[in-house]
């Protein structure tokens, strides 16, 4: 025991108050609570992602976690999900992948979005054979369905990407203006468009030549455009009957539209046409051939639609 009497017992600090849960209260008191609103540098549900730049000035590294500001005032941050970091990673990287043969279906969905949010297929050395790894893999999945009617100087610049698109069954070239030389005609007739169904070719300033070269694998090796079952070839004055006779050799067509061409005696050529496929002439315009259900789709399409930059898949589907 001390000699000296404690007075700090008997000392009186006056009244002790004690902030809980943002609310400030007189300690030892269970009534009387002094009421004062929480103080909050950000607004309720408030997140942020936190970013740094690691030795590459154009394209920040995200951090493994993210910070959220809670509704009772706390500042708290929780790691991202394993399967967001590792597909983060392989976007980044997107360039480095050998072959996306096998990768589920779902995944590979989400990886080519986060791939083009990165602006990975704009990059000019990389970004063409990052888009065919999933071309080759996924094919209509990437693109079922591609309408460029009246893109003629898009088709020009971005001929490479089009290309690269496997699994089409609809390509609409209406109005392009190709003609018979174009390298992407003779793309058409290659094995990589041996899915196409639907191929519109109205005002193309195609003639016999352009007929014949389309046409060419099909009658010589049996392949290429066998599958299809609709073509639109009007408005191209310089096919004459010759050029319909080489249409005539499309087997499974079902719907043929050579109005507004060279043919010097439709009477005749109708009568080839029906003998030789079967086909009717119709009196009335088809709907099959108005353009009215145009569009394009697939993944990039719905990348495209829903993004505003200037990625190639932008400028190639943004005004389709």
């Amino acid at each position: 025991m001390s000699q000296f009497p404690d007075h700090r017992a008997n000392e009186d600090f006056g009244p002790v108050y004690v902030r809980e849960k943002g609310q400030l209260f007189l300690a030892g008191s269970h009534c009387a609570r002094i009421k004062t609103p929480p103080v909050r540098l950000f607004s309720k549900s408030f997140s942020v992602e936190l970013c740094v730049n690691q030795g590459d000035t154009c394209k920040p590294k995200e951090k493994p976690f993210i910070f959220t500001y809670t509704e009772q005032g706390s500042l708290r941050y929780s790691a991202k999900p394993l399967f967001t970091l590792a597909l983060d990673l392989i976007a980044d990287n997107i360039q480095h992948v050998d072959s996306l043969l096998g990768f589920p279906e779902q995944v590979a969905e989400r990886l080519f979005t986060a791939a083009d949010a990165r602006q990975q297929f704009c990059h000019p050395q990389t970004g063409l054979v990052a888009l065919r790894k999933f071309t080759e893999a996924y094919e209509d999945m990437m693109l079922s369905s591609l309408c460029l009617r009246g893109k003629y100087l898009l088709v020009s610049e971005k001929l490479e990407e089009i290309k690269s698109f496997r699994g089409l069954h609809s390509l609409d070239l209406s109005c392009c203006k190709l003609g018979d030389e174009h390298e992407l005609l003779r793309h058409l007739s290659s094995e990589a468009m041996d899915s196409l169904r639907e191929l519109y070719l109205k005002d193309n300033c195609l003639s016999d030549i352009g007929v014949r070269k389309l046409t060419a694998p099909v009658r010589v090796l049996q392949r290429g455009l066998g599958k299809l079952s609709l073509l639109d070839m009007s408005c191209n004055p310089e096919i004459t009957e010759m050029g319909v006779t080489f249409l005539l050799v499309f087997k499974q067509l079902q719907y043929l539209d050579i109005s507004d061409a060279g043919v010097q005696d439709p009477a005749e050529t109708c009568k080839k046409i029906q003998t030789r496929t079967g086909l009717l002439h119709s009196k009335k315009p088809l709907t099959q051939f108005d353009h009215e259900d145009c569009r394009t789709q697939g993944w990039a399409e719905q990348v495209a639609v829903h993004k505003a930059c200037s990625s190639f898949l932008t400028a190639l589907l943004c005004t389709l």
